[in-house]
């Protein structure tokens, strides 16, 4: 347990100072993640400091860690142990932190095999809006009743607390993995892939370019082998998975604005919307380059029971979220209400008005 870079009180006493004074507070770790969401304002707030372990028990499968450590700290003592974060937290340029992961609530392209970032929290500290240090959680699998207010925090950019501690579920890593390459048509290529685990495939990822399918199994060695015999295809490096889930891909690049889509299983955007994507999780993230009309766009996700935001580039004034009103929004005005009454955490990060 380490205690050396415990910051908690200081960014507590500065959340407390902004509180009485009104001044809005703009929550930032590395940076990494900076372009998410709308702007940010208000004055900065760094937890890039706030570093350590402060408890991991190998056995039990928990890890708890201040949010201003790097995840590549964080991967490399799981590693050590034979152990990783199962929801692949993307780094984009190997500088991100715990505290960003969760704040973002971005997954890799292992989500749909082992689940997201909010699917693994099991609690976490907080200073909120009132400049209270306050705890929600623990360090075991059951051990909330009623709501699970640490998971709300997952994909929250910050707005309701500037997090200072967060526990997760580790999983151990697997014996082996293999990447493979198929030359498979999207629609062939997805529904082959969920022939495949239905036969017992170890299948950690599914992503197709628009010309093939790039397949990860992650097991056993004997399960590995015995999947690889029954897809065939061409093996490849393992990098394209890294590559993918921190946007290194050419592909990526290419892209001056970048649209997520997210879409339940099986279904699918019309072809049209298709032309230039690159599709994960079996299907079920899409990535859209180039201008769309968002209105347009998150209508057709919507129709198939998905939706859209606008993940990088393009007029970060103008909404990146869907911003039509209804109960979500309406259930996220009254979070950030209890949470931060004054307003001061990220605003406008999510929404213009709050």
């Amino acid at each position: 347990m380490s205690q050396s870079n415990d910051h908690s009180q200081s960014i507590q006493e500065r959340v407390a100072a902004a509180v009485r004074s009104g001044a809005a507070l703009e929550i930032q770790g590395s940076g990494s993640k900076r372009f998410l969401g709308r702007t940010p304002t208000g004055e900065p707030l760094a937890t890039t400091e706030h570093t350590g372990i402060v408890n991991y028990e190998p056995t039990e499968l928990v890890l708890t860690a201040r949010t201003g450590t790097r995840l590549a700290e964080l991967e490399q003592i799981l590693a050590d142990a034979g152990q990783m974060l199962p929801f692949e937290p993307p780094q984009f340029g190997g500088e991100g932190t715990l505290g960003g992961a969760i704040a973002t609530g971005l997954s890799g392209p292992a989500r749909p095999f082992a689940g997201a970032a909010r699917d693994l929290v099991l609690g976490c500290r907080l200073v909120n809006g009132r400049g209270e240090d306050v705890h929600f959680g623990g360090e075991v699998m059951k051990n909330v009743a009623g709501y699970d207010v640490s998971r709300l925090q997952a994909g929250a950019l910050g707005t309701l607390g500037v997090l200072l501690e967060v526990s997760l579920k580790v999983l151990p890593r697997p014996e082996k993995e293999l990447a493979l390459a198929l030359e498979l048509d999207r629609d062939d290529a997805f529904r082959q892939v969920s022939d495949w685990q239905a036969k017992g495939a170890p299948v950690t990822g599914s992503a197709h370019d628009g010309q093939r399918l790039h397949l990860r199994l992650s097991g056993s060695a004997l399960g590995v082998d015995a999947a690889r015999e029954m897809i065939g295809g061409e093996a490849e490096d393992l990098q394209f998975w890294q590559d993918l889930r921190d946007h290194r891909l050419p592909w990526f690049q290419d892209q001056a604005q970048l649209w997520r889509v997210a879409l339940p299983p099986g279904r699918q955007l019309p072809e049209q919307l298709l032309h230039n994507a690159l599709l994960d999780w079996n299907g079920q993230q899409v990535w859209l380059g180039g201008e769309q009309d968002f209105s347009a766009l998150h209508q057709a996700a919507r129709a198939v029971g998905g939706h859209a935001r606008s993940f990088r580039g393009g007029d970060r004034e103008a909404d990146v979220l869907p911003s039509n009103g209804g109960i979500f929004q309406h259930l996220h005005r009254n979070i950030k209400k209890a949470f931060d009454p004054e307003g001061i955490l990220n605003p406008g990060r999510l929404y213009a008005d709050f």
